[in-house]
């Protein structure tokens, strides 16, 4: 895939989504952080939770991508946090900032690498550049689903 600014461009749009459901930023937006580690009755995820998913999992997509000795979490206690909600406003803040910069990270890797897109990494099992952002762009939209459900629920979602 040489040159293929057109396909790089598509998955940026699919990254940040917005074009068929909310967007990641839309899905967090003003959440009260009293709220950010309250579960809804028969559900097993709080926002906090979600949200420090989508980071995890987000930034062991880019470091696998990046780095050929990146060591991944255990699964799956090491993809979700301890507890349901963050220790406070600092920690939910930091997790928000570093799904947008890690997101913001693997965008320049995609540009960078783009005439490369289909080239298996050098390590992993095949794996590729495109793969690894399809696979973020479907886990993070997967999440922000249930993310806008949670608050749904919650009776956080705006207009309700």
């Amino acid at each position: 895939m040489k040159n293929n600014e057109t396909l790089v461009q598509h998955l940026l749009d699919l990254l940040n989504g917005g074009n068929a459901h909310a967007t990641f930023d839309q899905a967090v937006k003003d959440i009260p952080i009293a709220k950010a580690g309250e579960r809804p009755a028969g559900i097993p995820y709080s926002p906090w939770e979600l949200v420090e998913h989508i980071r995890i999992a987000q930034q062991d997509i880019l470091k696998f991508s990046q780095d050929p000795d990146w060591v991944s979490p255990k699964w799956p206690d090491g993809y979700w946090p301890k507890s349901p909600g963050p220790a406070g406003v600092g920690e939910w803040r930091e997790s928000l900032d570093a799904i947008r910069a890690d997101l913001a990270e693997f965008e320049k890797l995609l540009h960078a690498r783009a005439g490369e897109l289909d080239k298996p990494f050098a390590w992993g099992d095949g794996q590729t550049l495109l793969r690894e952002a399809l696979l973020i762009a479907d886990h993070n939209a997967y999440h922000v689903g249930q993310l806008v459900l949670v608050r749904r629920l919650l009776g956080i979602w705006p207009g309700e």
